[in-house]
C-alpha cells in the first residue's frame, strides 16, 4: 500500500520500485477504483484525445531494438521508403483532422536526423500547425541544436519512449544506451516542447520491470505530458515475433498505476489496440487511458481502422462532442494510400549507412 503521507493525485517524483510494485499487486477493484478517482479528479473521464501517426520515412533503421520491423538488421519484408515530400504530409494531416484528430503525429525511422534532413521535417512542422493541429514528431535521438530547431519552428511534442526498465533495456537494445534516450528527453524539455515518453509491455520482462519503467517515467524532472503505453506487435523476422502473450490484466493495472502516478500525464493506449477486444480497451479507459491513435496503422504495424474506433466510442459514451467533418473510413483510405512517384518523396535512404 501506498504510505499514508502521499496523496494519491500528489504530483511526486520520489518514487521506488517496491512501492509501484506493491501498486501493481492491489486488489484489481481496488487498483481501479483508485486509478479512476486520481483521473476525474484532473481529467474529463468521458473524452479521449485522439491523435493520428504518420510515418513519413520508413524502414532501414540502423538500431537494433528487438521489437522493431522496420530495423535494417532483420527480415520482415517491410518495404523501405524514403522521406515523405512536405506537401504530401500536408494532405495526409488535413485528411486526419477531417476524421477527428486533434493531433498529427509523424514518424521517422532514423538513430537521429541529420542537418541536411532538418529543413524538410521543419516545413512539415510548419505546415501541420497552420492547418490548425497540434503536432508531435519521432525523429530518435535529438541533440539540443535539433531540438531547438524543433521547438522555434513550433512543433508542441516530441516522442521518445524508454521502452522498458534501465536494468531490462540490454536485453532489447544494444545501439543506443538507456542515458542517451534520457538526454533526448531533457534536451526535448529544455527546448520548450512537451515530452511524450512510454514504453512497451509484453516483451519478456518481469513485472519489476514494469514497475521500474514507470519508476523511469514519473521520477522525471517533469512527469511526460503524453505516456504512451505499447502492447507489443509481435512481427514475424523481429526476435521478439514468438514472445508469449501478455495477461490483459496485467496491461490494464500498468495503465492504472501509471495513472495514479502520473496523474496530469495523458495516458496513450498505443500500439497494440489491433489484439484487444472492446471490453479490454474499455477497461483501459476505466483504468485512466485518455488517449489513442486513430487510423488503422502505427508506422508500420496493424490498429483499428478509425470507424472501428468512432463505433466502440458511440458505445462507451465517449467524445460524444466531437466533431467529425469526414467519414472515418476515408482516413484510413488516405493514409494507407501510396504515393503516385517518386516525385513525392525526399531521398533519406542514405541516413540507414550512418
Amino acid at each position: 500500500m501506498m504510505s499514508a503521507a502521499h496523496n494519491p493525485s500528489d504530483m511526486r517524483h520520489d518514487w521506488t520500485v517496491e512501492e509501484v510494485a506493491s501498486l501493481l499487486n492491489m486488489p484489481f477493484n481496488d487498483l481501479l477504483f483508485r486509478a479512476q478517482t486520481v483521473h476525474r479528479e484532473n481529467f474529463d473521464p468521458n473524452a479521449v484525445q485522439v491523435s493520428t501517426l504518420l510515418s513519413i520515412k520508413t524502414g532501414a533503421c540502423p538500431e537494433d531494438c528487438a521489437y522493431c520491423p522496420q530495423s535494417a538488421r532483420y527480415d520482415t519484408k517491410l518495404e523501405k521508403e524514403k522521406l515523405m515530400e512536405v506537401e504530401a504530409v500536408i494532405e495526409k494531416a488535413k485528411a486526419a483532422k477531417a476524421a477527428g484528430s486533434d493531433r498529427f503525429c509523424m514518424g521517422a525511422a532514423w538513430r537521429s536526423p541529420r542537418a541536411k534532413d532538418m529543413p524538410y521535417v521543419l516545413a512539415m512542422v510548419k505546415g501541420v500547425k497552420e492547418i490548425g493541429l497540434e503536432t508531435c514528431m519521432t525523429l530518435g535521438m535529438l541533440d539540443d541544436e535539433k531540438a531547438d530547431a524543433l521547438a522555434e519552428a513550433g512543433l508542441d511534442y516530441y516522442n521518445h519512449n524508454l521502452d522498458t526498465s534501465p536494468e531490462y533495456y540490454g536485453d532489447i537494445i544494444t545501439t543506443r544506451t538507456y542515458s542517451d534516450r534520457l538526454n533526448t528527453l531533457a534536451n526535448v524539455r529544455n527546448a520548450g516542447m512537451k515530452v511524450c515518453s512510454g514504453g512497451i509491455l509484453g516483451m519478456g520482462e518481469s513485472q519489476k520491470d514494469r514497475a521500474g519503467l514507470l519508476v523511469q517515467l514519473a521520477n522525471l524532472p517533469a512527469h511526460p505530458d503524453s505516456v504512451p503505453i505499447n502492447q507489443l506487435v509481435k512481427v514475424e523476422g523481429t526476435p521478439l515475433e514468438s514472445e508469449g502473450d501478455l495477461d490483459p490484466l496485467d496491461f490494464i493495472r500498468t495503465i492504472a498505476v501509471a495513472r495514479i502516478m502520473m496523474p496530469k500525464s495523458h495516458v496513450r493506449l498505443s500500439a497494440g489496440r489491433e489484439e484487444m477486444s472492446e471490453e479490454m480497451q474499455a477497461m483501459c479507459f476505466f483504468a485512466g487511458a485518455n488517449s489513442i491513435f486513430y487510423g488503422e496503422c502505427l508506422l508500420t504495424t496493424p490498429n483499428p481502422a478509425a470507424n472501428k474506433d468512432q463505433d466502440l466510442f458511440r458505445k462507451l459514451g465517449i467524445n460524444s462532442d466531437h466533431h467529425v467533418t469526414k467519414a472515418p473510413r476515408e482516413l484510413d483510405e488516405i493514409l494507407a494510400q501510396p504515393m503516385a512517384s517518386d516525385a513525392m518523396f525526399y531521398d533519406a535512404s542514405a541516413q540507414a549507412a550512418q
